[in-house]
């Protein structure tokens, strides 16, 4: 029934390896359930529903993920996603938390659709292998940015637009947080972050940045999720730079996706020798199952996480794993308050080492060639300089398209791409 349900087969596997990697992947990634409620509070919701909503959404695509694709690997709401959501959508281009529910709701339910239909395989194909790799690092970048800045360690200057900031109590406790994080991913320390979070709250109590309110308790029954809960506003969702963002999103969440299970997949060695990777379609529709229920709930995108990698290094190989994960998620709904303390100074070094982790890709970039190089670092730089995802992306395939056309370098474009330039200047002469 195991092997059925969940792919578990008790003549290869373990059962306590199964359950000892799934809780160490719940123990690696769980620092979002203190980052996304700290990140998407920003935009005026309510943080404890945030942490329910947070935390039910991640147990729902990830016990989906264990019985449709029987897959060791977990979901959660995506960093990068969040960020987008509450710093470019909500505050860049002013869109209110509602509407931008309503947008990954939207999204949600296109990525089903183009999930049955493989339709992704086209958009894929259709954007340049290296700026694929820029997008993932700019995005890095920019969440590494996010953190420095909830710490107050960089801070706005009216001279230079950004500053080192004053030695407060809060800038403190984020260069510790940041610090403490690196020493213990270097130590390959099994939840380095989760760990770097729960100490640096501790060290925030007498530096006065965190608050304890009186008859705390560390336990207590789950936060209503009422209060963003179906909080959809779909007011001027007919425009195109709505369309636009839709479209940035769906292609972050693409490229997130496959490129975290392709990774996740050789580092499990379920691979074929043919280079497939066993129910991909049925974890990236659990991925989009999610997205959808996420949304309802008031969370961002959901996506795979690389944190899984710890499950599998545990010996995690089925769906047994994720079962897991999910089961610890929920059990989680119940320490609230200790999440719901966690300040954001507090977070900063997670932030920050997810941003080291996805600089990764840089290196496949092929910087011998400035027609591929150049529109890669326009990607990268103008993430982090317009505090925009989406504006990094659109600027990077300008960029790209411009520079092959200008140089004789046509047959390297493709339909999608000259459609998708036009589309975005049009956004920028009419924003």
């Amino acid at each position: 029934m195991l092997q059925k349900l969940l792919g578990f087969n008790p003549k290869t596997m373990k059962m306590r390896t199964e359950i000892v990697a799934g809780a160490t992947t719940f123990l690696t990634m769980s620092y979002i359930l203190a980052v996304n409620p700290a990140i998407l509070s920003s935009t005026g919701m309510d943080k404890a529903a945030l942490f329910t909503g947070t935390a039910i959404a991640s147990a729902i695509a990830t016990l989906l993920l264990a019985f449709m694709a029987k897959l060791p690997f977990a979901q959660a709401p995506s960093m990068g996603i969040n960020a987008f959501f509450a710093y470019t959508l909500c505050q860049a281009l002013g869109y209110s938390w509602e509407q931008t529910l309503a947008i990954m709701l939207v999204e949600g339910v296109i990525f089903i659709l183009i999930t049955l239909f493989n339709i992704r395989e086209i958009i894929i194909k259709s954007i340049p292998k290296n700026l694929r790799f820029a997008i993932s690092a700019g995005i890095g970048m920019f969440i590494a940015f996010i953190g420095l800045k909830n710490a107050d360690i960089i801070v706005s200057n009216p001279s230079t637009y950004v500053a080192l900031g004053k030695f407060t109590p809060v800038a403190i406790l984020g260069i510790i947080s940041i610090l403490m994080s690196g020493i213990l991913m270097t130590l390959n320390v099994r939840g380095a972050l989760f760990f770097s979070i729960i100490i640096s709250t501790m060290i925030g109590i007498p530096l006065g940045v965190t608050h304890i309110p009186s008859g705390w308790l560390p336990v207590s029954a789950p936060q209503s999720v009422d209060p963003i809960f179906c909080h959809f506003d779909f007011t001027g969702f007919l425009s195109l730079r709505t369309v636009l963002v839709i479209f940035s999103l769906l292609i972050v969440n693409i490229f997130d996706t496959i490129g975290t299970l392709v990774g996740l997949s050789y580092k499990a060695g379920i691979v074929d020798e043919k280079g497939n990777i066993p129910h991909i379609k049925e974890a990236m529709m659990s991925d989009a199952i999610g997205t959808t229920c996420g949304a309802f709930l008031g969370s961002s995108t959901i996506s795979t996480y690389v944190e899984s990698a710890s499950g599998i290094a545990e010996g995690g190989r089925s769906g047994m794993t994720a079962f897991t994960t999910g089961i610890l998620f929920l059990l989680a709904l119940f320490l609230a308050p200790i999440f719901l303390l966690i300040p954001s100074a507090a977070t900063s070094g997670a932030l920050v080492i997810v941003g080291v982790l996805m600089l990764d890709s840089i290196k496949n970039i092929d910087l011998s060639n400035m027609s591929e190089a150049f529109p890669a670092f326009i990607t990268i730089i103008m993430m982090l300089l317009c505090y925009s995802i989406a504006d990094g992306i659109c600027m990077g395939i300008l960029t790209f398209v411009i520079l092959k056309l200008c140089t004789g370098q046509w047959k390297s474009l493709n339909a999608t791409l000259i459609i998708l330039s036009i589309l975005f200047v049009i956004n920028f002469i009419l924003g």
